[in-house]
């Protein structure tokens, strides 16, 4: 340090005599000299500046709680696999946008503690929150979300009812179901007691139940996976009433339809019959053509499995027109498909063909080679059992026109494109 010291005059001097060579004149020569704060911020790591600069501030607890988030990062990095994401990331202390807004809202907030503003405190772990929205840095939101949850003074009630909405949505989001699950609920739990709203005007009362809804949707599609049909049922039933209570008309309606789905499955085609009209009169009602065409294909598969099949071609053309006026492409080839094997069910085969080229066309159109492919599979079985028919009728006749298609078969097969009309006419 002291051959740095001796440096700086040197340097100093020098930059003056360069000005008075170049007629540039001063008479303060102490604008020529750097502070002490201004030369730790190039000697300094970002983190050091930060730090002393919420010290020189009195704000003890915000460098406190700053140092502990610098440790927990390195400990994640280094508890994580090698070559893996969270291994590679940059260290916390190096990234100097996050480190300013850390410091800047913890600093703040204990502002705020202090002259006992306890709500504007958490309104600013809140904000820090909903900053970290990447996935490298969810645990800093969860760790913000966290620290807001527990706040016992008067008027901090809505706050921590807001930060556990939060977590439970996080926590949906990493698949940890439990947790998210446990937070959900307390938030429903706080929520109804107090009518707050978050922090952009939404009704934390909704809010949570919208999650609540999700998680049991979740919970109950790995109960199906285990083969617990009684605890999924159970958990589709908590997340329909859950849903209707959200006031959310667009889940409450997807959730009859998984309602709808698992009596399905489950054989009891009734009380999926009663569910999926359900999510198709909700659907009707909120234009939430999406939904509609889900439990319109649902139903359709209802009624054929029950033997009805003049309903199950009703709804599927109904589907075919609500599709194709509502450009929903990837409904309108389902339904062209469904179609088209009920009707090569029916041994209406010219007709099956008829939806299945429909059907392909537009998978052809919109580049889904899965549809296209699927499609393709369904035509060519129609287009089969459609030539098959008329040559079997043909050979079976004794009539001279009969007898010349088969003739002229013989001598041109193999030379028609599958798609060409003639094909169907002389097989």
């Amino acid at each position: 340090m002291a051959a740095s010291g001796a440096a700086l005059p040197e340097m100093t001097s020098g930059v003056s005599r360069e000005r008075s060579r170049k007629g540039l004149q001063t008479t303060d020569k102490s604008a020529w000299s750097l502070s002490k704060e201004e030369i730790a911020k190039f000697i300094n790591s970002q983190k050091q500046n930060i730090c002393v600069g919420v010290l020189q501030h009195g704000f003890h607890r915000s460098f406190s709680e700053i140092f502990q988030l610098v440790r927990l990062d390195q400990e994640r990095r280094e508890a994580a696999e090698v070559n893996s994401a969270v291994s590679l990331q940059t260290p916390l202390e190096e990234q100097q946008h996050k480190m300013e807004s850390i410091s800047r809202h913890l600093s703040r907030a204990e502002q705020a503690k202090r002259d006992g503003q306890w709500p504007l405190a958490y309104k600013q772990r809140l904000i820090l929150g909903g900053y970290f929205t990447d996935e490298e840095d969810l645990w800093l939101s969860l760790h913000f979300y966290l620290t807001c949850t527990d706040a016992p003074e008067e008027g901090c009630l809505g706050h921590a009812t807001e930060a556990r909405a939060c977590l439970a949505e996080l926590y949906l989001q990493q698949g940890q179901l439990d947790k998210a699950r446990e937070q959900a609920e307390l938030c429903v739990q706080l929520a109804d007691g107090g009518g707050w709203s978050d922090s952009s005007g939404r009704s934390l009362r909704h809010r949570a139940r919208e999650s609540l809804w999700s998680i049991y949707s979740r919970q109950a599609d790995s109960c199906f996976k285990a083969g617990d049909h009684n605890e999924a049922l159970r958990l589709l039933h908590s997340g329909y009433t859950t849903a209707t209570e959200s006031e959310n008309k667009h889940i409450e309606g997807e959730a009859a339809y998984q309602l709808g789905l698992a009596y399905y499955s489950l054989g009891d085609h009734d009380t999926s019959e009663q569910y999926l009209n359900t999510s198709m009169q909700i659907c009707s009602t909120t234009q939430d053509i999406d939904g509609l065409g889900k439990a319109y294909k649902a139903m359709a598969k209802l009624c054929e499995s029950k033997g009805n099949l003049n309903n199950t071609i009703h709804l599927l053309e109904t589907l075919v027109d609500i599709s194709r006026s509502n450009s929903l492409h990837h409904h309108l080839v389902d339904a062209c498909l469904c179609l088209g094997n009920v009707y090569t069910n029916m041994r209406q085969y010219d007709r099956a063909r008829e939806r299945l080229l429909q059907g392909y066309n537009v998978a052809c159109n919109i580049g889904d080679k899965t549809l296209v492919h699927k499609a393709q599979v369904s035509l060519a079985s129609a287009h089969t059992r459609c030539i098959m028919r008329k040559y079997s009728a043909d050979v079976e006749s004794d009539m001279p026109l009969a007898l010349s298609r088969l003739l002229d078969w013989k001598v041109t097969r193999g030379r028609h494109d599958a798609t060409d009309d003639d094909v169907v006419s002389d097989y």
